[in-house]
C-alpha cells in the first residue's frame, strides 16, 4: 500500500503524524511511504531521518495526498479539500460533529474517513484520543498559570500561592483523561483544585489516586454554578464520544467569575462545554468576555510537537500497520475497535453522532458489505 504523510497546515500546528521509526516499520513490511518535505521539521525530525528510514521525500502536499492511505494529525482544511477523492482513506482526528462544512465536503467527495477520536476499545476506552488528552490536560494548567499573570491579562495571582497567601482555585469540569491530567499538574503546582463530573465512581477514583488532595463535586447545575463562580482558572474537559460537546457552563456563570480569571476549554475542538468559548489559534489565542480571559486554541498539543508527535505515533502506528497490511475492510474485520473509528465510508456518514448532529440519515445495514 502507499501511505502519505503530509505537512500539517493548521496555524502553528507543528506535529507530524508519524515518526521515522514508524516509517521504517511500514517500509520493512513492504509498503511505500511518501513524506512531504519538512513535514517533521517542527517536531525535530529531518527529511534525512525519514529518508534513512526508507521514506520517499516528496516536494509538495499533492504528492503526499496522492497515496491510497493518508495519515494526518488534524482535520483537512479548505486548502486541502481538493485532495479529497473517492479512492482515498483518511486516518486522522476529524471531529466531524463540530464541523458541518468538512462533513459535507467528505460526503461530496466520497472519502472514507477514520477518526482517531472514535476508535474505541471494548471497555469504552479511546486509545488514540488518550495521549493527546493527557498532553492537553497538562498544558491547560500551564496555560492557566501563564494567563493568570497580570502582564498576560490575568488577575495577577500566582497559581500556587506562597506562605500566608492562598493559592489560585482551579476548577475542572470533567474528570476523564483531560481532567485527571489537569488535576495532577494543578496539584503539583500547589493550586486548590476542584473536579466536577457526573460519574461518582470516576470522582471516587480520582480521590483515591490523587490521595484526597482535591475537592470533587457532582456536576449538577448548582454545583457547577457555585464552582465556576469561585474559579480563578476554569478548565473545560467534557467529552461525549464522537459528538458535539454539550454546553455545561453558561454565559451567566462566566459573568460571575472575577475579572482577570481564565477559561481554557480543551473541548473546544468538539464545540466546547463553555458557552462563551470560540475556536482560536496559537498565533492569536485569547480574547475577553465579561472581563474573563478565554483561551480556545483547538490544537493545544501542537505547542509541544516533539512530545505530542511521539506519543501520537506510538498510539496510531499499530492501526496504520493493520490498515496497510489488510486494507480497510479486512482491518475492520479483525479490529472491531478500528471499525468504530469509521465516520464516513465512500462519502456516506456512518457514525451515529455525526449523522445526528446534522440531521443526516445513516446508510441502511452495514455499508461495508
Amino acid at each position: 500500500m502507499t501511505i502519505g504523510i503530509p505537512r500539517e497546515i493548521k496555524d502553528q500546528e507543528s506535529r507530524v503524524s508519524m515518526t521515522p521509526g514508524g516509517v521504517r516499520q511500514l517500509v520493512e513490511a513492504g509498503h511505500r511511504v511518501f513524506v512531504e518535505t519538512r513535514a517533521g521539521a517542527a517536531s525535530g525530525f529531518s527529511d534525512a531521518e525519514y529518508r534513512a528510514a526508507g521514506a520517499e521525500i516528496v516536494p509538495d502536499a499533492a504528492a503526499a495526498w496522492a497515496a491510497g492511505l493518508v495519515v494526518k494529525v488534524k482535520e483537512p482544511l479548505p486548502p486541502e479539500y481538493d485532495f479529497l477523492r473517492p479512492d482515498l482513506t483518511l486516518f486522522t482526528y476529524l471531529h466531524l460533529a463540530a464541523d458541518r462544512e468538512l462533513t459535507l465536503e467528505m460526503m461530496r467527495r466520497g472519502v472514507t474517513g477514520i477518526a482517531y477520536e472514535t476508535v474505541e476499545l471494548a471497555d469504552g476506552a479511546l486509545p488514540l484520543l488518550k495521549p493527546m488528552s493527557e498532553v492537553a490536560g497538562r498544558l491547560a494548567v500551564q496555560k492557566g498559570a501563564f494567563y493568570l499573570e497580570k502582564v498576560n491579562g490575568g488577575s495577577g495571582k500566582l497559581i500556587g500561592g506562597v506562605a500566608g497567601v492562598e493559592p489560585a482555585r482551579v476548577t475542572i469540569v470533567g474528570g476523564g483523561i483531560v481532567g485527571a491530567s489537569a488535576a495532577r499538574i494543578a496539584l503539583g503546582m500547589c493550586a486548590a483544585v476542584t473536579v466536577l463530573d457526573r460519574d461518582i465512581d470516576r470522582l471516587r477514583h480520582l480521590e483515591e489516586v490523587l490521595h484526597r488532595r482535591l475537592i470533587t463535586r457532582s456536576a449538577d447545575p448548582l454545583s457547577v454554578e457555585e464552582s465556576v463562580a469561585r474559579a480563578d482558572v476554569l478548565i473545560g474537559a467534557v467529552l461525549v464520544k464522537g459528538a458535539r460537546t454539550p454546553r455545561v457552563v453558561t454565559r451567566d456563570m462566566v459573568g460571575r467569575m472575577a475579572p482577570g480569571s481564565v477559561v481554557i476549554d480543551v473541548s473546544v475542538d468538539q464545540g466546547g462545554c463553555v458557552e462563551t468559548i470560540r475556536p482560536t489559534k496559537h498565533s492569536d489565542p485569547v480574547y475577553f468576555v465579561e472581563g474573563v480571559l478565554h483561551y480556545g486554541v483547538t490544537n493545544m498539543p501542537g505547542a509541544v510537537p516533539r512530545t505530542s508527535t511521539i506519543a501520537l505515533s506510538n498510539a496510531t502506528l499499530p492501526y496504520v500497520v493493520r490498515l496497510a497490511a489488510e486494507g480497510v475492510p479486512g482491518a475492520f474485520r479483525t479490529s472491531p475497535e478500528l471499525r468504530k473509528g469509521l465516520n464516513t465510508w465512500r462519502g456516506a456518514v456512518t457514525y451515529p453522532a455525526v449523522a445526528e448532529a446534522f440531521g443526516l440519515e445513516l446508510p441502511p445495514g452495514d455499508p461495508l458489505r
